[in-house]
């Protein structure tokens, strides 16, 4: 909805323009002159403003930073729209006046959409909904789709099936149904607890109120899958190491043809780099990581040195290793991996996929987080969804609590894994790269 709006309104912003440049109603010919070329603008900016987040679910929380984020990523698309008419002169227009009113018109326009979409959502009707599970993720849902007003439900009430027995559940939940007027019900189906409560719903679907399994909502809501709700049937079901031969062909081309453009074009930066290193502290340029790979194997990666000694991740060797001067920069800038695209080539790392870890922590993970070895089925990447969505990842220390939120991600993506989310991770990336963000 608010793509299709952002194209109707890009083209409405594109002819206020003219009639503002022009004082007149513009002619089919000054329109037709315009249209191709903004047309092909409008695709780059429509990815540009996925790239900035204006597509993702949490847009409708953005009242704050809205006004910023459009102008801001409206002003990246005024850049490239200046690149593409100066270095592409092929249309033989130069519309310099054209667009600095559309920088203006279209962040009026799309500004005023979204907001119009935020007071829409904010102010529609709420379903009323029941939450019947137990742990701490029951309160997550609760806390995160009552708290949020992008989300046309509310739950007026949680049971914690711990704490009630059958006959106060069947009473309790039963009357909370008809005298709330309970639309939907959020159930931990996959809880043995449950099965001897399902009875007392089954009646209920011919009050015309619906069942969600928490699974499904808690992904949905959360990108990510719930740990402490899966058990062994849950992998069986979903989790495969059987080839997926169109899926994985197709990646590891773009693997090789992007990692050999993208390194070849890279080779400009090293003589810069190698110098920045040695005036430094003229230590080495390069460090050699061992992390452990697809199937449990051991890689061997090369970064640009940024820390003082290479510790391969023992850190109870307990060695003295600081981040450099120079290494601070290309840790920020994500420099300091660019050699990793060799990495990719040779095939010990995917483009996208699970970071690779060090083995010793590697081996203290698998240990004490059930189901950590999931994350070796697939080949490991440069970039990955829990890169995206999870920041506070332990850096040189071993976090468990962390570790197994970052391989809820991971477990994310290995059941969901495609062309089109390889792409969604790529394009927010790169989004990333750009803010100079999760160094």
């Amino acid at each position: 909805m608010l793509f299709v709006g952002d194209i109707v309104l890009l083209y409405t912003a594109l002819f206020v323009t003219l009639v503002l440049r022009y004082f007149e109603l513009p002619d089919y010919a000054t329109v037709a002159m315009h249209s191709l070329p903004f047309s092909i603008l409008f695709a780059v900016w429509a990815l540009a403003f996925f790239i900035a987040g204006l597509y993702d679910k949490h847009t409708l929380l953005l009242r704050k930073r809205l006004p910023s984020l459009v102008l801001k990523t409206q002003g990246w698309n005024s850049v490239l729209a200046v690149l593409f008419f100066y270095f592409i002169p092929i249309f033989k227009i130069a519309p310099k006046t054209n667009l600095f009113i559309y920088l203006g018109v279209s962040f009026v326009f799309i500004l005023g959409w979204r907001l119009s979409i935020i007071a829409l959502g904010g102010g529609s009707r709420k379903e009323k909904a029941v939450i019947i599970g137990t742990g701490h993720e029951l309160r997550e849902l609760e806390e995160e789709i009552n708290k949020n007003p992008r989300y046309h439900m509310h739950f007026v009430r949680s049971i914690d099936i711990e704490k009630v027995d059958e006959t106060a559940f069947k009473d309790e939940i039963i009357n909370t149904v008809y005298a709330e007027g309970i639309t939907t019900i959020v159930i931990d189906l996959q809880n043995d607890k449950v099965a001897p409560l399902v009875p007392h719903l089954y009646n209920l679907i011919f009050s015309k109120v619906q069942f969600i399994d928490k699974y499904k909502i808690y992904e949905e809501v959360f990108d990510r899958e719930p740990l402490s709700l899966l058990g062994d049937s849950w992998f069986l079901e979903n989790i495969s190491s059987a080839p997926h031969l169109m899926y994985d062909t197709f990646k590891r081309t773009m693997d090789i043809i992007i990692s050999f453009l993208a390194g070849v074009v890279s080779l400009v930066c090293y003589p810069f780099i190698f110098l920045a290193i040695k005036l430094d502290d003229g230590g080495d340029i390069f460090t050699y990581q061992n992390r452990v790979g697809q199937d449990k194997k051991i890689i061997r990666l090369m970064k640009f040195r940024t820390m003082t000694a290479n510790d391969q991740g023992e850190w109870s060797r307990g060695l003295e290793n600081v981040v450099t001067q120079v290494g601070r920069f290309l840790r920020r800038t994500r420099i300091d991996e660019l050699p990793q695209l060799w990495n990719v080539l040779k095939g010990d790392i995917s483009l996208i996929g699970p970071r690779p870890e060090f083995p010793e922590p590697a081996m203290a993970y698998a240990e004490q987080i059930p189901y950590y070895n999931v994350r070796y089925l697939i080949k490991p990447g440069l970039s990955g969804w829990a890169q995206i969505y999870h920041k506070e990842a332990p850096h040189h220390d071993i976090d468990v609590a962390q570790t197994s939120t970052k391989l809820s991600y991971d477990l994310y993506y290995i059941k969901n894994r495609s062309v089109w989310l390889d792409i969604k991770i790529a394009l927010k990336t790169i989004k990333t790269l750009l803010s100079r963000s999760g160094a």
